[in-house]
């Protein structure tokens, strides 16, 4: 019986070069988006429970998706073209008759998902907070990316925050 995603794995070969492939890779960076994994999905849905909208093992929403490509991605080049090698023709077909990918990517192609992840916290003006700042992180990972309006807490993040695949003691 098969019982979850290998963290390790998942970080060594989709979001370690997902992150290196957008030139945005940084151990803080790896942290936020490995702790926005374990928080949003717990390495397990693809999908948000219940009626909600988010997909993805990071919990992106379609709304949240177009918008990062309307507003941030269209005007960084360099980012838009390593975030579309990462995708497939059809989504590419649909890049080019809207403006974004297909939404559904971000359920079935993981690098791309992980890569989407990184880039929403790209966009926040803000400094990411150091490495191993797990109190830190989890703070960020709610203002900016789960939102005052979203139903996640600080306090949740750090509980679930993945601290064995970096070493780190469990904050208590």
């Amino acid at each position: 019986m098969m019982s979850g995603l290998n963290l390790s794995q998942f970080r060594e070969y989709v979001v370690m070069p997902a992150l290196q492939q957008i030139g945005a890779y940084s151990l803080a960076a790896d942290q936020l988006v490995m702790g926005t994994l374990s928080q949003e999905s717990h390495g397990t849905y693809i999908k948000q429970l219940g009626k909600g909208p988010a997909m993805g093992l990071f919990q992106m929403e379609p709304f949240t998706h177009k918008d990062l490509w309307l507003k941030f991605i269209k005007y960084k080049p360099a980012l838009c073209d390593a975030l579309l090698n990462m995708t497939s023709d059809s989504v590419d077909e649909n890049y080019d008759a809207c403006g974004w990918p297909d939404h559904n990517a971000l359920v079935w192609n993981n690098r791309y998902a992980a890569a989407m992840c990184r880039t929403h916290y790209l966009r926040v003006p803000e400094v990411l907070p150091n490495a191993n700042d797990i109190s830190g992180l989890a703070s960020y990972w709610k203002r900016f990316y789960n939102t005052i309006h979203g139903a996640g807490a600080i306090d949740e993040f750090i509980k679930n925050f993945p601290y064995e695949l970096y070493g780190l003691e469990r904050e208590v």
